[in-house]
């Protein structure tokens, strides 16, 4: 269990309704079964996608009063091993993506005075020698939240913060060693 099923399973438990998404179709399905809520599946990495997913959570809860942006890759490079490709793929997903989810959900966070909790890492503090993009993206994501923490809050009533957490073994990273 990764930490976005880990947080959504938390908020289940605490009375949340909760959408659902990855990029996996069976595994995103299974967790949406197992916790008798709605799913979406595609890839945050297109911007079309992020408006998608917004879409669909006011369609099916009929407003939204919070959004998690926990979806991530830890890609591992060296600065020898980074060329612009693979540096804008990590970005677009780990700063990229929340930034367009956050920018479709303004509205509606805002009409319900919501909240906005970004995932980001330690790594966002320092980085690692073969964590070079990953944690690039978390600095960036840090410095948005930071932006859009005191913006939003000020214009909007949507409170922004982010959870920067330390390594965690989960699944996917089990699988890698």
């Amino acid at each position: 269990m990764g930490i976005g099923e880990a947080t959504a399973r938390r908020a289940v438990a605490e009375g949340a309704r909760v959408l659902i998404h990855g990029i996996e179709p069976a595994e995103t399905e299974e967790v949406a079964k197992t916790l008798g809520m709605p799913f979406c599946v595609g890839d945050l990495a297109e911007p079309r996608h992020c408006e998608e997913l917004v879409s669909t959570a006011v369609e099916e809860f009929g407003q939204l009063h919070g959004l998690v942006n926990n979806a991530g890759v830890v890609w591992r490079n060296l600065i020898e091993e980074t060329d612009a490709a693979f540096f804008d793929s990590v970005m677009a997903i780990n700063a990229r993506a929340p930034l367009l989810l956050i920018r479709a959900a303004l509205s509606e966070l805002g009409r319900t005075r919501g909240y906005v909790v970004n995932i980001g890492s330690v790594n966002a503090y320092s980085g690692e020698p073969n964590l070079l993009a990953y944690s690039a993206a978390k600095g960036a994501l840090m410095t948005m939240t930071r932006n859009l923490g005191d913006t939003l809050h000020r214009e909007h009533g949507i409170k922004v913060n982010q959870i920067n957490p330390g390594w965690v073994l989960t699944e996917n990273e089990s699988a890698r060693k």
